[in-house]
C-alpha cells in the first residue's frame, strides 16, 4: 500500500500535531486545574506541562533502537495506545500529583509520534527533499498551536478542564485509527539493526561522534529550552501581564501563525536556497531581535504589547524555518541509525529543553525579562554551535545527496 505524497505529509503532520496538542490546548486551562486540585503556588501550574515534557525526553531513547529492529508501525501504534489511555487516565485524576503522573505517561506514548514519524520521513526523503517535506509537516503541524488554546478555551466555556483531556483522547484514537489502517511499515527488513546493548551503543555513537548532527542537535536543544520557558509562562505574561483574559488564545494563535507561514515559506525556498543558507540567515536575526527585546524589558515599564506582539513574532517567525532544517540538517548524515539517531536527536533536544525551559519558567517575576534573556542568551548558544558544526563558516548552500528512497507517489 502506497500513500499519495498528499496523504503522507498530512498523516504524518498528524502524529507529530497530537504532542503539539497535548502541550498548547492546555494552556487555557491552567488556572482552573490549579484551583480544582488545591494547587496554591501560581507558578507550579507549570508542572502539567513539565511533566509531559519530561516523559516525552526520557522514553525518546527507548523508541528508536526499538523501532529499528521491530520496524515503525507497531512501536508506533503502542505508543499511540499509551497515549489515549493516559488522556483518558488524566481526565479522570483526582489530585494534582496522579494528574502529573498520567501527564508524564502521556508523555511517554507521544514520543513514539516523534521519534518514529521523523524515522519515516528519512525513510522515505534525503537531502532537501527530506527538508522540503519537514517544511510542509511543520506548516501542517504549527496549525495546532494556532488552534489549540482557541479549542481549550471553547471547551471549557461549556465544561470543566477534564474535558480537554477527555477531547485529546478522541483526536489520538482519530489518528490512531488512520495510522493503522493507511501507514505502511517504512524500515525494510534488510536495514533492520539487531536489538542488542551492544548495536544501540554503537548506534548512538555513530549519532554523538558526528559533529554535525551533534552541535544542529544541541543549536535546537538550546532554542527549545527558550520556547518552553515562554510556553510555561504564557498564560501569566498575556493575561498577568497585558491583562488580555479571553483574548489570550488569539494573541498565543497570532504569533504561532507566523511559525506556519515560516515553515511554508521554507518550504518553497529551501531547494533553491538550501537549508543552511535559510536557517543561518534566521538564527542571526533570532539573535539580533532577541537582544533588541532584552534591553527593552529591563525598564521600569512592561514593554507595549503592539511592540512586545511584533518583537516575539519576528523572533518566533525564525524559529520556524530554524527547526525543521536543523533537524534535517542533525539527521541528513544518520539515514543506517535513522531510528536511533531520531531517539537521541529527540531525547537530547527535549529533556535540554525542557530542563532550561522549566527554570525559565519558573524564573518568572511578573516581567518578560527571564523570557527575553533565555531567548537571546540561549539563541546566542545556538549560534555558537552552529560555528562549530559548520568550522566557523555560515551561510554555505552546501551540496546534498541524492534522496535516500523514495517510496511515496
Amino acid at each position: 500500500m502506497r500513500l499519495g505524497r498528499i496523504e503522507f505529509i498530512a498523516l504524518i503532520a498528524a502524529l507529530m500535531a497530537i504532542n503539539a496538542l497535548a502541550i498548547d490546548i492546555m494552556l487555557p486551562g491552567l488556572q482552573e486545574i490549579g484551583a480544582s486540585l488545591g494547587v496554591t503556588n501560581e507558578n507550579h501550574r507549570q508542572y502539567v506541562i513539565s511533566a509531559y515534557l519530561f516523559g516525552f525526553g526520557f522514553s525518546q531513547l527507548a523508541y528508536g533502537p526499538i523501532s529499528d529492529r521491530f520496524g515503525r508501525r507497531a512501536p508506533l501504534l503502542i505508543g499511540l495506545a499509551i497515549y489515549v489511555l493516559s488522556a483518558l487516565g488524566a481526565a479522570l485524576s483526582p489530585s494534582f500529583t496522579m494528574l502529573l503522573a498520567f501527564r508524564t505517561l502521556q508523555g511517554v506514548g507521544a514520543a513514539a509520534t516523534r521519534v518514529i514519524a521523523v524515522s519515516i520521513v528519512r525513510d522515505t526523503f534525503g537531502g532537501r527533499q527530506m527538508a522540503e517535506v519537514m517544511s510542509l509537516v511543520m506548516m501542517v503541524f504549527m496549525i495546532i498551536p494556532v488552534i489549540a488554546p482557541a479549542t481549550g478555551q471553547l471547551i471549557m466555556l461549556f465544561g470543566e478542564w477534564h474535558l480537554i483531556f477527555a477531547f485529546m483522547a478522541v483526536m489520538a484514537l482519530a489518528v490512531t485509527l488512520w495510522s493503522f489502517f493507511r501507514l505502511p511499515e517504512t524500515l525494510h527488513p534488510e536495514n533492520r539493526r539487531a536489538f542488542t546493548a551492544g548495536s544501540v551503543a554503537r548506534g548512538f555513537g555513530i549519532v554523538l561522534s558526528n559533529r554535525v548532527a551533534l552541535c544542529y542537535t544541541l543549536a535546537t536543544s538550546f532554542m527549545l529550552g527558550a520556547l518552553f520557558g515562554f510556553i510555561n509562562s504564557a498564560q501569566q505574561i498575556y493575561v498577568g501581564i497585558y491583562e488580555l483574559h479571553e483574548l489570550f488564545p488569539l494573541a498565543f494563535a497570532a504569533v504561532a501563525a507566523t511559525m506556519a507561514l515560516s515553515s511554508f515559506l521554507n518550504s518553497r525556498m529551501v531547494g533553491r536556497y538550501g537549508m543552511r543558507r535559510i536557517s543561518h540567515i534566521m538564527l542571526v536575526i533570532f539573535v539580533i531581535v532577541s537582544l533588541i527585546w532584552l534591553i527593552l524589558s529591563m525598564r521600569d515599564a512592561p514593554v507595549p504589547f503592539p511592540l512586545f506582539l511584533v518583537m516575539f513574532a519576528t523572533v518566533m517567525f525564525c524559529f520556524g524555518s530554524i527547526g525543521a532544517n536543523f533537524n534535517s540538517l542533525a539527521m541528513e548524515p544518520l539515514g543506517n541509525v535513522a531510528g536511533t539517531a531520531s531517539s537521541v536527536l529527540g531525547f537530547t533536544q527535549t529533556l535540554i529543553g525542557a530542563t532550561i525551559g522549566a527554570i525559565i519558567g519558573q524564573s518568572y517575576n511578573g516581567t518578560t525579562t527571564p523570557i527575553a534573556a533565555g531567548y537571546f542568551v540561549l539563541g546566542l548558544i545556538g549560534l555558537i554551535c552552529v560555528l562549530i558544526a559548520e568550522r566557523g563558516k555560515l551561510f554555505q548552500p552546501h551540496n546534498s545527496p541524492a534522496p535516500h528512497v523514495v517510496h511515496v507517489d
